[in-house]
C-alpha cells in the first residue's frame, strides 16, 4: 500500500495518509512527523508498507488549535499536547480513567484511588506502608535540615534520600515502579516530623499525615475530609509540576527523580503553595471579622485574591465543592467556612470568581489548627501518586519525545564576536 492511500480500519474510523494530514494542517509532510515526535499526533504504520496513517479526528483537532494559535503573533505555535488515559477535565467536572473523580473520592480512600489511577483496578482496603530502612534514611536526611525548611524542602530531601538507598531505582519496568511508589509515598509522610508527641504510625495514610500537620487529635469526620482532599488532589491533568515529571520520565529519569522534579515546580506560589496564601487570607478575615478591608488591602497591594477562580472551570471548582460539603459537617470549621463565603461574596461584587480547591484546603487547615504550609504538604503528598501515573505512562512512550523546538527571536546571525 502506498503512503498516500489511507488504510482501512476494522472499526471504520477514518484515517489519513501523510499527504492528506499535511494538507489539512497546512504544513509540509516533514512537519507532520515533527508533530508525532512532540506527542501532538499519533501515527500507525501501514501494514506491509513504509508509510503511516493518522487519526482524522486528531488531525482536525490539531488543525483547529493551530488556527486559533495562529491568530496571534507570527511566531505562534500549537500548544504542547500529550496523549494520556489518566485524567479528563470537561464541563466543570473531572474524571480519573473515565470515572468521576469526586464520586471516587466520596466512596474510596486515597490509597484505593491511587491504585485505580496507576493500574485501572480497584483494590479495596489497600494501605501503603514503608520499610523501616527506607524511613530511617529519609528521616535522618530531613532531620539535618534547618528548622525553617519548607515542607517541600523536606519532601524533596526525603525522596532523594530514599532514592540513594534503593539500588533498584533504575529499573523502570511497571512492576518495579509501582513497588517504588507504594513505598515512596508513605516514606515521604513518615519522614516529616510529627507535631504530636507519642504518635504511632498506624492506620490510613491520612491518619499518619494528620499527626504531621496538627497537634489536635483527629476525629473521624476531620480524617474523612483530609482523606477526601488527598483523593481529589491525586491528579489534575497536565499541571506545571506534572509536565516537569513527564519531561524527566521522557529522559528516563527514575521514579524518585521524576517525583523530585515535580516537587521542585510545586513550590511556586501559583501552584502547590497557593493554599498557604489562602490560609493567611482566611486568618486575616477571621481576625478582623470582615472580608471587606482584607480584600481591599490585597487589591491595594496589587495582589490577586488567592483561592478564587480556575482557568479550567467556569463555575465552582468541583474539588472545592466536595470539600466544602464535608467541612459543613464539622462544627469547628464553621467560622472558617463563613470567612471563605465572605471572601467569595465580597469579591463577587466586582469579579464573579468561584472558590477553588486552595480556598477549601485553607478552610480545612485553618479550622484544624494547622500551619499555613499544611495545604502545600497535603497537595504534594497527594499529587505524588499522579506524578507516578504520568511517569509510568511516559516510560511507555518513545524516549526524549518531550523535546519542544525553540522559536528563536534573537539577533540574526552571524554577529561579530563580542570584545
Amino acid at each position: 500500500m502506498r503512503d498516500h492511500e489511507p488504510a482501512p480500519t476494522p472499526h471504520g474510523d477514518r484515517r489519513l495518509s501523510t499527504k492528506e494530514a499535511a494538507e489539512l494542517l497546512g504544513v509540509k509532510p516533514e512537519t507532520v512527523y515533527a508533530y508525532v515526535s512532540r506527542g501532538q499526533l499519533s501515527s500507525r504504520r501501514v501494514p506491509g508498507g513504509r508509510g503511516s496513517t493518522f487519526d482524522a479526528r486528531e488531525v482536525e483537532t490539531l488543525a483547529g488549535r493551530n488556527r486559533r494559535e495562529g491568530g496571534g503573533s507570527s511566531g505562534a505555535v500549537g500548544e504542547l499536547a500529550v496523549r494520556t488515559r489518566i485524567t479528563l477535565i470537561d464541563a466543570d467536572r473531572y474524571y480519573f480513567r473515565g470515572v468521576d473523580a469526586t464520586e471516587l473520592a466520596a466512596r474510596h480512600s486515597y490509597e484505593e484511588i491511587t491504585e485505580w489511577l496507576w493500574t485501572g483496578r480497584m483494590r479495596p482496603g489497600t494501605t501503603f506502608t514503608a520499610p523501616d530502612a527506607s524511613v530511617t534514611v529519609a528521616r535522618r536526611a530531613v532531620d539535618a535540615l534547618p528548622e525553617h525548611a519548607s515542607p517541600t524542602d523536606r519532601l524533596r530531601v526525603a525522596a532523594i534520600a530514599a532514592a540513594a538507598s534503593d539500588p533498584l531505582r533504575f529499573d523502570l519496568s511497571e512492576d518495579a515502579v509501582l513497588g517504588t511508589a507504594r513505598v515512596l509515598i508513605p516514606t515521604l509522610v513518615a519522614a516529616l516530623p510529627p507535631v504530636r508527641a507519642g504518635h504511632r504510625d498506624e492506620g490510613s495514610l491520612a491518619r499518619r499525615l494528620w499527626a504531621r500537620l496538627s497537634g489536635r487529635a483527629a476525629d473521624e469526620a476531620s480524617l474523612r475530609v483530609l482523606d477526601t482532599a488527598l483523593g481529589l488532589l491525586v491528579d489534575h491533568d497536565l499541571a506545571a509540576s506534572t509536565l516537569a515529571v513527564r519531561v524527566a520520565a521522557s529522559a528516563r529519569a527514575h521514579a524518585y527523580a521524576a517525583v523530585s522534579a515535580g516537587l521542585g515546580v510545586l513550590e511556586g506560589p501559583l501552584h502547590g503553595a497557593a493554599s498557604g496564601l489562602a490560609h493567611r487570607l482566611l486568618n486575616d478575615v477571621l481576625e478582623q471579622g470582615d472580608a471587606g478591608p482584607v480584600i481591599a488591602d490585597e487589591l491595594r497591594a496589587g495582589r490577586r485574591i488567592p483561592g478564587l477562580g480556575h482557568r479550567l472551570y467556569r463555575g465552582e471548582d468541583p474539588r472545592a465543592r466536595a470539600l466544602f460539603e464535608l467541612l459543613e459537617e464539622i462544627p469547628r470549621a464553621e467560622p472558617a467556612l463563613l470567612a471563605a463565603r465572605d471572601v467569595v461574596a465580597t469579591t463577587a461584587r466586582h469579579t464573579p470568581l468561584h472558590a477553588n480547591v486552595d480556598l477549601a484546603l485553607a478552610v480545612l487547615t485553618s479550622s484544624a489548627g494547622m500551619p499555613a504550609t499544611a495545604g502545600e504538604t497535603i497537595f504534594a503528598v497527594a499529587r505524588t501518586a499522579g506524578w507516578i501515573a504520568h511517569a509510568l505512562e511516559e516510560y511507555g512512550e518513545r524516549p526524549l519525545r518531550m523535546r519542544p523546538s525553540g522559536f528563536y527571536v534573537g539577533a540574526k546571525p552571524p554577529q561579530p564576536l563580542p570584545e
